[in-house]
């Protein structure tokens, strides 16, 4: 996962650069196509997205610097919160 951007005039649309582990094509999406889910462990921090090109639902790992670099960006985010016993 990486971001480009670009600065005009006026404040481009950050574009994240992704891939899909299925059928392997590259591509860039906009803030508005990625989820990104912060829970209360590295195992329930994620980003997910549909693979523009198959259809498939993906779904990463996130680890500090892509909450970063996805949360700067404007990313869609939920934040999950542990249901203890109550």
């Amino acid at each position: 996962m990486s971001v480009t951007s670009g600065f005009a005039a006026s404040m481009a649309p950050v574009l994240f650069k992704a891939g899909c582990p299925d059928c392997r094509a590259r591509f860039e999406l906009s803030a508005g196509a990625l989820r990104l889910a912060i829970g209360g462990s590295h195992r329930t921090t994620f980003y997910s997205f549909t693979c523009p090109e198959c259809g498939s639902a993906v779904r990463k790992p996130a680890g500090e610097r892509i909450v970063e670099l996805l949360t700067g960006g404007g990313v869609s985010t939920l934040r999950l919160h542990s249901t203890g016993n109550v």
